[in-house]
């Protein structure tokens, strides 16, 4: 045998037999007097014959431009794990992506479960239930100097109306310090 076999030839380009046989019936191939193959002589007929753009290899795959949101997000999530991220602009790794990809996945099921033991509270509940307790604060408060200002008038030995309005102006006006304080839960 001169040449080689089809299952040689199609492991020397990788292809498939069957696309030999394919480039055989169109004849992109030459043989040997023999029957077999002519690997170099093959090479070039079909490189010359070959429509690049129909090859599968010549084919660049046609990616999508990936957000700045999204590379970001990447690298402040590798850096928020100690690991290597790439400083902005120079872009990101398929391997960097996938292990930021990983990480995010183990926290959304961290924090599922964590919520699901009830170790997490929802924000707007908690949110209400800061809001309500601050009311009952307030409330409290206001009434204060109405109960104790009788107590201390007498304590003190002045007229308890006159101690009662005393009181209630200083508490209001704590109460108005107190009120420019907003609780934030982000």
């Amino acid at each position: 045998m001169q040449g080689v076999s089809e299952r040689r030839y199609a492991a020397h380009v990788g292809l498939s037999r069957g696309a030999i046989q394919k480039a055989k019936a169109a004849g992109r191939l030459v043989f040997h007097e023999d029957g077999s193959i002519d690997a170099a002589a093959s090479d070039a007929r079909r490189a010359a014959t070959t429509d690049p753009s129909k090859s599968l290899r010549a084919a660049t795959p046609k990616l999508r431009p990936v957000p700045e949101a999204a590379v970001t997000a990447v690298g402040d999530t590798l850096r928020e794990q100690g690991l290597a991220a790439p400083p902005v602009g120079n872009g990101t790794t398929f391997l960097q992506a996938k292990t930021a990809n990983e990480v995010l996945k183990a926290q959304e099921r961290r924090l599922r479960l964590q919520k699901m033991k009830g170790e997490l509270v929802d924000r707007s509940r908690a949110t209400t239930l800061v809001f309500r307790l601050a009311r009952q604060e307030r409330d409290a408060w206001v009434n204060w100097p109405a109960r104790a200002a009788a107590l201390l008038a007498a304590e003190l030995g002045i007229e308890p109306a006159a101690m009662q309005r005393t009181l209630e102006t200083h508490v209001r006006a704590h109460l108005e310090e107190l009120a420019d304080v907003r609780p934030d839960f982000r």
